[in-house]
C-alpha cells in the first residue's frame, strides 16, 4: 500500500474523476459512507451524534456521514462553520441531499462566536463527535472560528472521530505529534495512507490500555492506476498477506527452514534465548542456538525444541576466534537456511572480529543484530549486500556508531540515512524507533506501524531479530515482504500483549506469546477498512 503526500492524492481524485470516468461526488458519497459505517460499528452505542463540518470537501464527506448515521437510527445534529449558501460544488450537493433525505437532522449554521457558543449544550450532549472540519487538503494553521471550536472539543468528553485527518494536522508532516488540531479517537481516511497518517500520534491512547485508537483506510473506488507515489514509501503492514496462505497438507519441518542463532556471552543468555524461541513461534521449521558452551544448558532451558551447540569461549566467557579455526564454520553453517548473529554476543575479545567473519563469510541470509552491528563501527566498508540477503536490524544508538553521527542526527534525517545506508551497501536495514523504517536495497522504504511504548524493554529486539530470522526463513524467496511482515508482526503482538496487560507490565517475551494473535489477525475487515493503526474488536 502507497503513501501519499496531499498533492498525491489530489492528483488521485483527479485522474480517478479525468481519466478513469469516477465521479467525484461519487468518492464523496463512498466516503462519507464509509465514515458513518464505521461509527455504527466502532461507536455502536452512540445514540447521539454531532457532526462538526467545514465547508469544503471534508464537510462533504461529514454531510454524507451525518445522512448514513441519522438513516441509521441515530439522532444526529450538524454544526456547518459558516453559512449553508457558503457550501459549494460537490458538497453543496451532499448537503442538499442531507437535507432532502435526512430531514430529522437539524444543520446548524454558526456564523461567527456568538451562535457557535449556542451550541456549546448540544455539543456537550453529544454521544459522539465526527470532525469533518478541514482534511488532506488543508495548509495549518486552524483559524477563527475552527480554533474555538476545537478548544470546544478539547473540553468534552465524547469520543471523536476524525475524517481524513484530525482538523489542523498537515497531511505532509513527519512530525510525531501536532499543535493546534482537533483531538481524535479513530480516524477515517480514505484510497492510501498520507504521510501524517503513519508518522503522527493521530489518536489518543489514553484510554486503550496503551494502545492506540484506530487509524484506518477505506477504499471508495479510485483505481490503482491513478494512484501513484513517487516518495517510494509503502505500509510495512500489507506484507503480512506473505504469512496468511494456509500450509500445504503435506509439510515437514525441511520445508520451513533451519536457523541458526548466533549469540550470548556470560552473563548475556536471555538474548539468544529470547531470539531462538522468537524464531520458533514464528514458523521456522527448526532452531538453533550457538552458543558459548558456559551457557548452554541455560539457553537450551527455554524451549524442549531448541537445539544447541556449544562454542568456545575466551575473554569473559565471550566467543573465541577458534570457532573459526578450520572448516569449523562451514561445519556450523551446513545444511543451515538463515544465521542471526549478536544478540548478547559481547564486544569483548574476540567476539567482534568473529561477528565480521559470520557476516563475511556466510552465503545464506544473514541477520546482524545487537553487538555483532556494534563490531561493524568504524568499518562498514565491509558490510556488503549485493547479490544476497542481508538484514541489520539497528536502534538509532546502533545506527548512530555505524554512521559515525550522533543519535540527534540519526533522528533528523531517518528516511534519508536509512534509505542512503541501504542503497550504499546493498542490504536491508531496520532501523528501529517511532514508525520503524525497512529500507531496501532499491531505495524503497516500507513504514511501520504497529508496536506502542510497552515495548520499551529489554529483549524487545532480540525477539525481532528471531522473528525476522523466521520469516526469511520460511519466505526464502520474498526477502523483502518476509522482513516487513516479520518487523510488523513483532508490534502488532505487542499491541495484543499491550492490550492483555497494562502497559508498563509487558515484558518482551509476552510479544511472543501473542504472536499467534497477530498472525490470525487481518489487516483488512469485513467492511473493508484497512487498519493501519490500532486493533479491532
Amino acid at each position: 500500500m502507497k503513501i501519499l503526500t496531499a498533492e498525491e492524492m489530489g492528483a488521485v481524485d483527479r485522474h480517478t474523476a479525468e481519466e478513469f470516468g469516477v465521479p467525484l461526488q461519487l468518492l464523496m458519497e463512498r466516503a462519507g459512507g464509509a465514515v458513518g459505517a464505521f461509527c455504527l460499528r466502532q461507536f455502536g452505542a452512540a445514540s447521539r451524534v454531532t457532526v462538526l463540518c467545514g465547508k469544503g470537501n471534508n464537510g462533504g464527506d461529514g454531510f454524507v456521514a451525518a445522512r448514513v448515521l441519522a438513516q441509521a437510527g441515530r439522532t444526529v445534529n450538524v454544526v456547518l462553520l459558516g453559512r449553508m449558501d457558503e457550501v459549494k460544488g460537490d458538497a453543496a450537493e451532499a448537503l442538499e441531499r442531507l437535507r432532502s433525505e435526512a430531514s430529522a437532522v437539524l444543520v446548524n449554521e454558526a456564523a461567527d462566536e456568538a451562535s457557535l457558543q449556542t451550541y456549546v449544550p448540544m455539543l456537550r450532549s453529544a454521544d459522539l463527535l465526527v470532525d469533518a472540519v478541514v482534511g488532506t487538503g488543508f495548509k495549518p494553521p486552524l483559524r477563527g472560528l475552527a480554533i474555538l471550536l476545537r478548544n470546544l472539543v478539547e473540553k468534552l468528553i465524547a469520543p471523536v472521530v476524525a475524517v481524513d485527518l484530525p482538523s489542523g494536522w498537515d497531511a505532509n508532516s513527519m512530525e510525531q505529534n501536532a499543535d493546534g488540531s482537533f483531538r481524535a479517537d479513530a480516524v477515517v481516511t480514505f484510497t492510501a495512507p498520507k504521510i501524517a497518517h503513519v508518522f503522527g500520534h493521530l489518536t489518543r491512547n489514553e484510554n486503550t490500555g496503551g494502545t492506540f485508537g484506530p487509524v484506518v483506510v477505506a477504499e471508495i473506488g479510485s483505481p490503482e492506476g491513478a494512484v501513484v507515489s513517487t516518495g517510494g514509501l509503502t505500509w510495512a503492514g500489507a506484507s503480512k498477506a506473505v504469512a496468511e496462505n494456509p500450509r500445504d497438507v503435506n509439510s515437514n519441518k525441511g520445508k520451513f527452514g533451519h536457523v541458526l542463532v548466533i549469540g550470548g556471552s556470560y552473563g548475556k543468555a536471555g538474548a539468544p534465548g529470547m531470539a531462538s524461541l522468537a524464531c520458533l513461534r514464528a514458523g521456522a521449521g527448526l532452531v538453533t542456538a550457538a552458543v558459548p558452551k558456559s551457557i548452554v544448558d541455560t539457553v537450551a532451558g527455554i524451549a524442549p525444541e531448541l537445539m544447541m551447540v556449544a562454542l568456545a569461549e575466551g575473554t569473559k566467557g565471550a566467543v573465541s576466534f577458534k570457532n573459526l579455526d578450520g572448516a569449523k564454520l562451514d561445519a556450523l553453517v551446513k545444511q543451515i537456511s538463515v544465521v542471526a548473529v549478536g544478540p548478547g554476543l559481547s564486544t569483548e575479545g574476540d567476539a567482534p572480529a568473529f561477528a565480521r567473519q559470520v557476516v563475511e563469510k556466510v552465503t545464506v541470509p544473514v541477520v546482524v543484530d545487537a553487538d555483532a552491528l556494534n563490531a561493524f563501527a568504524g568499518k562498514t566498508h565491509l558490510l556488503n549486500g549485493k547479490g544476497r540477503v542481508l538484514v541489520l536490524t539497528p536502534h538509532p544508538g546502533e545506527m548512530a556508531r555505524l554512521a559515525g553521527l550522533t543519535v540527534k542526527e540519526v533522528e533528523a534525517d531517518r528516511i534519508g540515512l536509512a534509505r542512503r545506508f541501504a542503497t550504499e551497501h546493498q542490504l536491508t536495514l531496520v532501523l528501529k524507533g517511532w514508525r520503524t523504517l525497512v529500507a531496501h536495497p532499491d531505495g524503497s522504504i516500507a513504514v511501520n506501524t504497529s508496536g506502542n511504548p510497552a515495548m520499551a524493554k529489554g529483549g524487545s529486539g532480540d525477539i525481532l531479530t528471531g522473528i525476522v530470522a523466521g520469516m526469511l526463513a520460511q519466505f526464502p524467496r520474498d526477502a523483502a515482504r518476509a522482513v516487513e511482515a516479520a518487523v510488523y508482526l513483532h508490534g502488532l503482538a505487542g499491541d495484543f500483549a499491550t492490550r492483555a496487560m497494562d502497559e508498563h507490565t509487558v515484558l518482551a517475551t509476552d510479544t511472543v506469546t501473542h504472536l499467534s494473535d497477530a498472525f490470525r489477525y487481518r489487516v483488512t475487515d469485513e467492511d473493508g477498512l484497512t487498519w493501519i493503526c490500532g486493533l479491532r474488536g
